[in-house]
């Protein structure tokens, strides 16, 4: 599932190329076709994100809410000199601007949600590191109370919004953490220690387009490798030797070194 770097990109992306304009926005599969009609024809005002969840606001308060869930993908292209090419395959909503159009597939949610619903569901989202408006005094409120361990509370977008399990895996290696620790074991100092790096991963995800976790001085260890512990199991830790180690936690696969995540 995309992580919250690659949605921020994308807000990004489509704000360049659609904010400010008029678009023709249709439903070649039929799927979003009475949604895509409340907003064909108008001028996108803005895109935002919150952690996994992307926003396009039209004009008259019209926001089409999309989240990718584990196989959406937007797809991007300039305007050919002969005009748009018919969709291939199934595309949920295609977007058209004076220069570039988008086509979507494979999305979770893709719908019109009115400004309330918005916010309501803004107010549902944990604190996202990438977002401005982002508390991190409110999350370790929340994770200084819970028995829930700190593997749970990262992947939980109540309470940090747009933390995948690449993420989740990386700096709780980064910082030497068990991931079975309790939240209200962690410490205010290591959380915001935890908080900080996030945000910094992210603003890095979002600039390269990837997601790369090593520390500047362990480059040279890692060759072609880009992150410590995530699908590395079976394989030698890179900075101890251990052997990296898999299980299942709350559904989702969860790696970490015995060894260097030792802090209780």
């Amino acid at each position: 599932m995309p992580e919250g770097h690659t949605i921020r990109r994308l807000a990004d992306v489509h704000r360049r190329r659609f904010r400010g304009k008029p678009l023709t926005v249709w439903s070649p599969q039929g799927r979003f076709t009475a949604g895509a009609e409340l907003v064909d024809g108008r001028v996108l005002r803005d895109v935002d994100a919150h952690g996994k969840h992307l926003f396009h606001v039209y004009e008259a308060d019209l926001v089409v809410h999309v989240h990718l869930g584990l196989y959406g993908k937007f797809s991007m292209s300039p305007v050919p000199d002969d005009g748009v090419p018919e969709p291939r395959g199934q595309v949920r909503m295609r977007m058209v601007g004076p220069t570039h159009f988008a086509d979507l597939r494979g999305a979770t949610a893709c719908e019109v949600l009115t400004e309330s619903e918005v916010e309501a569901l803004h107010a549902r989202l944990g604190a996202d590191p990438l977002r401005p408006d982002a508390d991190p005094e409110k999350v370790w409120a929340r994770v200084s109370r819970s028995r829930a361990p700190i593997a749970t509370l990262l992947m939980d977008q109540a309470v940090i919004a747009g933390v995948g399990n690449v993420y989740r895996a990386e700096v709780l290696f980064r910082h030497g953490l068990d991931p079975l620790l309790e939240g209200r074991a962690l410490g205010r100092h290591r959380f915001l220690a935890v908080w900080d790096d996030l945000g910094e991963l992210l603003r890095d995800g979002v600039k390269r387009g990837s997601i790369r976790t090593l520390r500047p001085e362990h480059a040279d260890l890692a060759q072609d490798r880009s992150v410590y512990v995530y699908r590395r199991d079976g394989r030698p830790c890179l900075l101890c030797g251990t052997e990296i180690v898999r299980s299942t936690h709350v559904a989702r696969n969860l790696f970490w070194c015995p060894s260097c995540q030792n802090t209780g």
